[in-house]
């Protein structure tokens, strides 16, 4: 190990500490004044910034904001908030950490869950805009996303556009072929056959490592048990 090598090995502790709190400072600068009227979802910064402020700790900072945006919602329903500026956010920490899965989850089962189809396809749209960049690691959110367009918006043609999305484009050895099945699959199942079914596949198939992530799926396979 080189000189240099060792010096930035044991820097980087330090640099961690440095972009969270740099990280905190951009948080506060977007909270509204004591006793204002709270913004219900605020200007994202750019990811420019971000990535300035995060001193090279990218993912750090990607994970600070998925934290940041859990104060949104305080004292309002989520169907109040502005999705489209939630949007926004999200792009963002995938942006940081576009290896990271934590901004799908929250669009497919957080904010894609609300009762409100208007905000439910902004966030379907945003997984499938995300997922067409990285389809062979981002396809299982599609995948919900597909289900929630079948059942939630009755929207079979959507449905059937995404799971055609992920037939076409998420090719890589990594994918299961059960997942480029999903066409008939949708169309022929009930919500809770096909949430099993996906859920349970992706258990099986080990294409989930995340522990939350497998947590999310072992939920969903027992809500939808019979």
């Amino acid at each position: 190990m080189t000189p240099r090598s060792s010096l930035l090995q044991a820097c980087r502790p330090h640099l961690l500490v440095a972009a969270t709190l740099a990280a905190h400072c951009l948080y506060a600068a977007w909270l509204p004044p004591p006793g204002g009227k709270p913004e219900p979802v605020p200007a994202a910064p750019s990811t420019a910034w971000l990535r300035v402020a995060s001193l090279g700790e990218t993912e750090v900072a990607a994970r600070l904001l998925m934290l940041h945006m859990q104060t949104f919602d305080e004292g309002q329903r989520w169907r109040d908030l502005d999705y489209a500026a939630l949007a926004t956010w999200l792009d963002r920490a995938l942006d940081l950490d576009p290896r990271g899965q934590a901004p799908l989850l929250a669009a497919a089962d957080v904010y894609g869950a609300v009762h409100d189809p208007v905000r439910v396809r902004i966030m379907l749209d945003w997984i499938a805009r995300r997922f067409a960049e990285d389809p062979d690691r981002r396809w299982p959110w599609l995948a919900h996303g597909a289900l929630l367009a079948r059942h939630r918006l009755h929207d079979a043609a959507l449905a059937q556009r995404y799971a055609q999305a992920i037939r076409l484009h998420a090719t890589g050895p990594g994918v299961p072929a059960w997942a480029r099945e999903l066409e008939p699959l949708l169309a022929q199942a009930s919500e809770r056959d096909a949430a099993r079914a996906i859920a349970g596949g992706l258990l099986v198939s080990g294409q989930v490592q995340d522990a939350a992530q497998l947590q999310w799926l072992e939920r969903r396979l027992e809500r939808h048990q019979p």
